[in-house]
């Protein structure tokens, strides 16, 4: 038996799907706890994890976690999956807690980071950079005009299919030999904003038009979306070039035995949301 936290997001219902074509037992918790679109055999539980009371009973008879980081419960949960028996629990992280600097995102991680290191359970960190359906954010621009604003337009990102990061977490939790390791992992191309734009009006046959917003005009726009103090993180990051998404790593092939999908295959496969 698996537990997936987070089973309704843009990895954790990939990985639901994974694990359950793969046969595995697994059960999918979100805050609503909905069964609607899980695969066959999958069962839903409802559970917060900045409530770890209500995750407890599904720790029962798991032998691998998947967890979100961020949450108040976190460390509880570790601790209740520690006492349930649990196994390993590979824990979805992001690159930027490489980053030696203080801001709201590294901060989170890092802490996700050092408590379950101290969990006394096996564990597995899956590093991603920013992921491919990022994208799905311009979806509202692109069906209303050709023209389509991006921050930080200069900026060269390595992106990857939240399907590619699900299928590294499945075989940290299914397979030995992933115990205490950091898997970093990208897509298979670098790409700027505008080569985004342009494979997204391709796959819509569509002449796409991108406009790189300024530093100022992407800071009011993002300030509509995120907290200021997350939008002084992605600044730091993209801005200040503290944070460098534009390699691409080896990783996805390496632990699953294939390539990481390309942005095109993305939105190849998401065009009904544009």
């Amino acid at each position: 038996m698996f537990l997936v936290t987070g089973a309704t997001g843009h990895v954790g219902a990939e990985l639901v799907r994974a694990l359950a074509e793969a046969g595995e037992a697994v059960r999918a918790l979100s805050r609503a706890g909905r069964a609607e679109g899980l695969p066959p055999g999958v069962t839903a539980v409802a559970g917060d994890l900045d409530r770890a009371e209500t995750v407890r009973a599904a720790l029962d008879g798991v032998r691998g976690l998947f967890l979100m980081p961020g949450y108040a419960g976190q460390r509880q949960i570790l601790a209740d999956a520690r006492a349930a028996g649990v196994e390993h629990v590979v824990l979805l992280s992001g690159k930027s807690a490489e980053v030696e600097d203080d801001n709201a995102v590294t901060r989170y991680l890092r802490a996700a980071e050092s408590e379950v290191r101290a969990s006394g359970l096996s564990w597995t960190f899956v590093r991603p950079v920013s992921f491919m359906s990022n994208a799905s954010a311009l979806a509202d621009q692109i069906r209303k005009s050709d023209e389509v604003r991006v921050p930080f337009p200069g900026v060269r990102t390595a992106d990857i299919d939240p399907y590619d990061i699900a299928h590294v977490a499945a075989h940290a939790l299914r397979s030995p030999g992933h115990e205490g390791r950091v898997h970093t992992v990208t897509g298979p191309e670098a790409l700027l904003p505008a080569d985004r734009v342009r494979i997204l009006g391709e796959t819509l046959g569509r002449e796409l038009r991108t406009v790189g917003l300024t530093d100022e005009e992407a800071r009011t726009a993002m300030g509509a979306h995120f907290p200021a103090p997350y939008v002084d993180a992605f600044f730091r990051f993209f801005v200040d070039g503290i944070l460098d998404e534009s390699v691409v790593l080896p990783t996805v092939r390496e632990v699953t035995g294939r390539a990481p999908r390309t942005f095109e295959q993305w939105a190849r496969a998401h065009t009904d949301a544009f």
